[in-house]
């Protein structure tokens, strides 16, 4: 019998780990333009769009310490299991003050919780990465992150065999941002995150090793849409907190739909395609 994934992380214990970036304009100039944006969302000195700090403190390789699947080999938050298969969950922020484009900023990255569960794929283990960010001394925003593994190729869930490129999703919600990813917009996402999975870009690799119909879209970029609807349509109310989910993949080439209903004090979101109404789910706290 295999051993289980979780004896591989019994002692399992990664220190914290402290990195500093400015967070110059550029790569939220970068984004915007990716978005169609007719201005940058956000220039030096004002709030960073929430999640947008997933464009900073970026951990470019060697070459020769990428895996097959392009991903990295080891690091500090990636737990030691054999032949291991990552999925990106979802995750949780609190935000006591925007961070501020411009300004030095210090993040502190900690391992939170690591918890085995047996799911319908088999054995899978579930990593929860924490990450403090800090300006002029002060605690502004605090993001959790949740990474499923598993090992091997498992049980994989099943995925449409064909695509359909030209369905589009029914709207539900009074907010509404429509998307129709290509290769280019999935290669410079990638770039814009030194994202080097080999499922955004690598078609052969997509269908015939991880089973996936077409090349996937990123996670974080679902969620980075998901919350455009609020960005757009309220720029006016600040962001308290948010937790998102990703559930199923969306893939090259569907149209997307990001879809939102606010209230007073919080606004629900989704990510729709015509053939899933729920690939991606989050939901907002204004202060």
């Amino acid at each position: 019998m295999p051993a289980s994934l979780a004896s591989h992380v019994e002692s399992w214990r990664p220190e914290p780990v402290t990195d500093e970036d400015a967070l110059p304009p550029a790569p939220t100039a970068a984004l915007s333009a990716l978005l169609d944006l007719a201005e940058p969302a956000a220039e030096s000195g004002d709030p960073l769009p929430p999640l947008w700090q997933w464009l900073y403190f970026l951990h470019w390789a060697p070459q020769r310490a990428l895996g097959p699947d392009g991903h990295l080999r080891d690091a500090r938050f990636l737990p030691p299991i054999p032949e291991r298969r990552r999925m990106f969950a979802g995750g949780r922020c609190e935000i006591t003050e925007p961070l501020r484009l411009g300004e030095p900023t210090e993040r502190i990255g900690s391992l939170a919780a690591v918890t085995p569960k047996q799911g319908r794929s088999g054995e899978l283990l579930f990593v929860t990465e924490r990450q403090e960010f800090r300006q002029n001394g002060r605690l502004c925003l605090v993001e959790e992150q949740d990474i499923v593994y598993r090992s091997g190729d498992g049980s994989a869930p099943r995925h449409p065999a064909t695509l359909d490129t030209s369905a589009e999703p029914e709207p539900e919600g009074p907010w509404q941002l429509r998307l129709h990813p290509t290769e280019t917009l999935l290669f410079r996402f990638s770039a814009l995150t030194a994202n080097a999975h080999r499922i955004h870009y690598d078609t052969p690799y997509c269908r015939d090793v991880e089973g996936y119909p077409g090349l996937v879209v990123h996670g974080p970029l679902l969620a980075l849409l998901m919350l455009e609807p609020i960005r757009r349509n309220a720029p006016e109310r600040q962001v308290r907190s948010l937790s998102y989910r990703l559930h199923r993949p969306a893939f090259l080439g569907e149209r997307l739909l990001a879809d939102g209903t606010p209230t007073d004090d919080h606004a629900r979101l989704h990510l729709a395609t015509h053939r899933e109404a729920r690939h991606a789910t989050a939901e907002v706290t204004f202060a």
